[in-house]
């Protein structure tokens, strides 16, 4: 699995909008999101799809952000994440 290229990130331009509204998060470089000073999530693409790896807890998980509702459950899960 690679990490996603320009291309890819084209495919999410809606969830980096979403991303990048939230104040909670500084991107640091196109498709990298940090929380607080730490990595907080970063994408990847490969045959199978595209995929997000993302702390919403101590360590990272890997969810997959290929279709609609794939991409609502991770915006759901970050929202979760950085809320008081």
């Amino acid at each position: 699995m690679r990490h996603a290229t320009t291309d890819d990130l084209a495919a999410l331009e809606d969830v980096l909008a979403a991303l990048r509204r939230s104040t909670a998060l500084v991107e640091r470089r196109p498709g990298v999101f940090y929380r607080r000073g730490r990595a907080f999530c970063h994408f990847h693409a490969d045959p199978t799809g595209l995929f997000v790896d993302v702390r919403v807890t101590e360590r990272f998980e890997r969810m997959r952000v290929s279709t609609v509702r794939e991409r609502r459950e991770f915006l759901r899960a970050v929202t979760e994440a950085v809320s008081p």
